[in-house]
């Protein structure tokens, strides 16, 4: 596995982030301050704060945690999610951006139960041929960190039992694609699926698509965030 390089610890890295922000509540992936975005850093992860309203985010209320440990118990607290964002990063060093959300479509899906499988060849976008579902645990808790571990080890993107999704990204813009093309594709299925089977792709048609986006997707160059 490659090693992405951190982000530079600037205003604009963190008003990119503060952009994802609000970005998601204007397309409607998400709702209120339930989502959350991190990136890795020089030294640490930045991350947003907990329970403030996107439209109040400044870059300074950014967050500052290790990648490895604790929180500042005396400093500005984190968002909840955390613990899962901090295994991600641990986990997934090629990844920098760890983005979470509760799209409305994805969350249906979630709280089914069920993975997206190969309904689209857009399913190649999240490294594997499915979106798969990580197992139920409360926010915040190990158990969460290590189911998240597990099924993201090579994926980039997944659906969480009864909770909603989380993606990860070379750079902000490609998370922020990422997501929104799985809340697409979770649309499509549940769609789909009325009146009717959704026909899947098999894995050797899926396996050419795979082949086919190692380059898709918007540009590693991500210049918010530098």
């Amino acid at each position: 596995m490659t090693f992405a390089a951190p982000f530079p610890d600037t205003q604009a890295t963190r008003q990119s982030m503060i952009d994802a922000c609000l970005w998601m509540n204007a397309r409607h992936l998400n709702q209120g301050t339930s989502g959350n975005i991190s990136v890795r850093i020089d030294g640490g992860i930045l991350i947003t704060p907990s329970g403030v309203a996107y439209d109040a985010l400044t870059p300074d209320a950014l967050v500052t945690i290790p990648l490895d440990g604790l929180p500042d118990r005396d400093g500005p607290k984190p968002s909840t999610e955390w613990p899962f964002h901090q295994g991600m990063h641990q986990a997934r060093p090629d990844m920098p951006v760890v983005l979470h959300a509760h799209p409305p479509y994805c969350s249906v899906l979630a709280v089914q139960r069920r993975k997206i499988p190969a309904c689209h060849y857009m399913v190649a976008a999240f490294g594997g041929n499915d979106v798969p579902l990580a197992d139920y645990a409360l926010f915040g808790s190990p158990e969460l960190c290590a189911n998240m571990a597990e099924i993201m080890a090579d994926r980039h993107g997944c659906l969480m039992a009864n909770h909603g999704a989380t993606v990860l990204g070379e750079t902000v813009d490609k998370a922020c694609w990422r997501l929104e093309e799985l809340e697409t594709l979770a649309r499509t299925y549940l769609f789909s699926s009325i009146g009717g089977a959704p026909h899947i792709l098999s894995d050797e048609e899926m396996s050419e698509v795979i082949s086919a986006f190692k380059d898709y997707g918007p540009s590693p160059s991500d210049a918010s965030a530098s």
